[in-house]
């Protein structure tokens, strides 16, 4: 099979996976990828023009490999084209696989799903944990869709086998190029970090901008009702705050557990400090929980979650983190 013939096959898969989307929505990137991958079997003439492992490893890049081709399996409950991609350094790269295409399953809106070659269709760079892709899967004809890989002056092919220092090099360069206002700091000299981005302190925004940002980072990070023993509870709030809205905030602790926050009527009613806060920000977690894209919840969560079911989660989440108390017994009574 060549390279034509195979696209030419992604095209009747895509067809297909709309066609099915419209009958019956995918509800899940789990489900939407097993259909991709039942559906390639199937036009695999018995494993005779090429192999597809239905029990892959779950870590591998691409989701599904075919021969010497390979498809890149993303989806979304949003009415968008774009979400978080793999990570720059693919560890668990295939390497049989020469050529890596994207089936997107897009549920929002019309559902439907389209296919592109990877290599064009990635067109950012960013993360809390460590450097992701971003992919969009531009609509045909738009002379101003530019990928990744064309704005660093390298194949996505020779850029995937660079050791990570010498991949970073570009990603440093390119994060210079579209932010050259941009304080690099926490970029310069770190192999694992984040997309730059103009620095504001926390301490300094207006209360409203407070807390929106606190219900965002509340909500796509469940862990900060551990205990208050855990030392890592914060981390990843931290990188939000500081990757998706330039904000740094040092003393994170005091964003839940401070007086002023959880207790501003400085009452003596008692209780724990961290639900105390959650409840005074309920209504602006259920509008972030509507607002915020499903790429959030895919990077953050690892999952993708409709917004109608994104408490509800948040809540499963939280019961299984939290030590001395039970969110779901406390926080969004008769609201999920």
């Amino acid at each position: 099979m060549n390279k034509k013939e195979f696209e030419e096959l992604l095209g009747g898969v895509c067809a297909r996976l709309t066609d099915e989307a419209r009958t019956k929505i995918f509800t899940s990137s789990s489900a939407f990828e097993n259909r991709v991958r039942e559906i390639m079997n199937e036009h695999s003439l018995n494993g005779n023009l090429f192999k597809i492992d239905m029990s892959p490893h779950p870590q591998a890049f691409p989701d599904i490999a075919a021969g010497e081709f390979g498809i890149e399996v993303k989806f979304t409950t949003d009415d968008i084209w774009r979400t978080i991609g793999n990570s720059i350094q693919e560890n668990q790269r295939i390497e049989t696989v020469k050529h890596v295409y994207l089936v997107f399953g897009k549920m929002g809106g019309v559902p439907e799903v389209r296919w592109r070659e990877y290599e064009a269709s990635v067109i950012h760079v960013r993360t809390s944990h460590v450097p992701r892709f971003e992919v969009e899967i531009a609509d045909d004809g738009d002379s101003g869709h530019v990928s990744l890989f064309e704005q660093m002056g390298i194949r996505y092919d020779d850029f995937r086998k660079l050791e990570m220092s010498e991949k970073m090099k570009y990603i440093r360069q390119y994060a210079r190029k579209i932010h050259p206002d941009g304080k690099l700091w926490w970029l310069e000299g770190l192999e694992e970090h984040t997309l730059p981005i103009q620095a504001r302190l926390y301490t300094n925004l207006e209360q409203e901008e407070k807390v929106r940002l606190r219900a965002e980072a509340a909500l796509l990070c469940p862990e900060i009702v551990k205990s208050g023993r855990s030392r890592d509870k914060y981390d990843t709030l931290v990188l939000f705050l500081l990757t998706y809205h330039g904000v740094l905030c040092h003393q994170a602790r005091d964003l839940f557990s401070a007086g002023s926050v959880a207790n501003p009527r400085n009452d003596d009613e008692g209780g724990l400090y961290i639900a105390r806060a959650l409840l005074l920000i309920e209504g602006e977690m259920l509008k972030a929980a509507e607002r915020l894209p499903d790429s959030l919840f895919v990077e953050f969560w690892g999952e993708s979650v409709p917004k109608e079911n994104r408490i509800a989660r948040w809540l499963e989440k939280a019961d299984a983190l939290a030590t001395k108390w039970v969110p779901s017994q406390v926080l969004f009574l008769g609201k999920h």
